[in-house]
Order: C-alpha cells, then structure tokens, then sequence
C-alpha cells in the first residue's frame, strides 16, 4: 500500500537483509541507548565535531551525517579497510558525506570520485582529503547520484543510501530519506560499472527504503551477496556486494 507520500515500499523475496524482531528487551535497550547520546550531547547531529576513524582525523560539519555516531560509515570504512583493493582502481563514492570511505579506499587505490547532493558534505569531505593529505587521490564533486560522472566508469561504486522512503526537508534529511533512489541507482548502475566492477551497498534492518534497494537490484539481473554483517541494539547493518550475473 502506498504511504503518504504516494510511495510503495517493495519487499524483496529470499531478503539477504536481517529482520530484526521487536522485542521488549530491545525496545528497552534502544530507548536507553537515545537517552544517553541525548544526556551526553552525542545526539547533536548539526554539532561541529572531530571523530578519529581507521586512523584518520575526520571533520564534521554541521548538516552532514556523523560516520562515528551514525555507525553505518564507521562499520563501511572498516569493511573497506579490510578488503583487497587494487592499487589500479578507479573508485566512485556516492553519497560520500565527511568522505570517510572515500578516504579509505584512497589509500589503497589510484583514484576515489566522492560525490554528494548536500553541498555542505562537499565541503566536508573537500576538507578532510586535505586534512588527511589524501586530496591528491580524491576529488569531490556535488551532484545527484551518477548526475556527476556522466560517461564514466569505476571498478568499484561504493554507497550509502538512505534507509527511509520520503521527501527529504533539509539537507540533512537527504542523507535519511529518498523517494526514488533505490529504481535510479539500480537503472544507472550498469552504465557506471568497469567490465569486471562491482558495488559495495550498505543496508540496514531499519528502514523502509532497504528492501526497495535490494528488489530493484535483483529486477535488474544483479547478483548480490552478503559481504559483511553487523549487529547493534536496534539495527543489523548487511553490506551487499552488487555484481553482473556470470
């Protein structure tokens, strides 16, 4: 059934995503963990603050998503830390926020595309491959998606979307929710793909959003595999690896 917005959720058969069960200790454990990130002020989000990831110095500005706080970007940049990456790649980083993954994967390959719709998240990321001395392997761009790198292709396409349906109503928000996201980034994706490239997609138990991303991928002829997985009070995050079928 449609939402208010007018969007249907899509839920993908055989789910690689894990659901997660609300349970009353859970809802116990999650309404505790808010109140101490609010009691703590680690709930203020539009807050400048200065987080150390995978030994990187890492600057957030205010209206740009917290890798740290947030989780998704700490657990994606470790995953990516973690992987073989070729020295040759060219990497794209959609949705690239403080640039943290993006910075990542720079370490380890020739080139990193890091690419957001929220200006500020340029500027952030702009910011933190100087601070990390790191700016000569990444260029950061603003745009919608692929919008930025028309006509080109990448080894490898990194992405964290947002796990909500919805319009977004600030800048911020983007980084929460989308409306169509999920049927453009599977539509376009092959477009952007290297013979042999693949994508890294970071997913959540929590949000809507989720389930569209992965049905809209497999509707598309993609084959996808869990890559890695992790699990917190009250989300497990699934990063899929997105590939042409053999």
């Amino acid at each position: 059934m449609p939402d208010a917005q007018g969007i249907t959720p899509l839920v993908a058969r055989d789910s690689l995503i894990a659901r997660e069960r609300r349970t009353a200790w859970r809802a116990i454990a999650s309404w505790s963990l808010r109140w101490y990130y609010r009691v703590t002020g680690k709930a203020r989000y539009d807050a400048y603050r200065l987080e150390e990831l995978q030994g990187l110095r890492i600057v957030v500005l205010p209206s740009v998503a917290n890798p740290k706080l947030l989780r998704t970007g700490a657990f994606f940049a470790e995953q990516l830390a973690a992987a073989q990456l070729r020295a040759d790649s060219r990497v794209l980083d959609l949705g690239t926020g403080s640039g943290v993954c993006a910075l990542v994967a720079a370490r380890h390959s020739r080139h990193v595309v890091a690419v957001d719709i929220n200006t500020a998240a340029v500027r952030c990321a702009r910011a933190n491959a100087t601070l990390n001395a790191l700016d000569h392997r990444v260029e950061v761009r603003h745009g919608d998606l692929f919008d930025a790198v028309v006509g080109e292709r990448f080894d490898l396409v990194l992405f964290n979307p947002p796990f909500q349906l919805g319009v977004p109503r600030t800048p911020r928000d983007a980084a929460w929710r989308s409306g169509n996201l999920a049927p453009r980034f599977a539509a376009q994706l092959e477009a952007h793909l290297a013979p042999e490239g693949i994508a890294l997609l970071l997913l959540s138990s929590f949000g809507d959003a989720c389930a569209q991303f992965e049905a809209e991928l497999r509707d598309r002829g993609f084959a996808l595999q869990v890559h890695a997985t992790r699990g917190f009070v009250n989300e497990t995050l699934t990063l899929l690896r997105v590939s042409r079928q053999p």
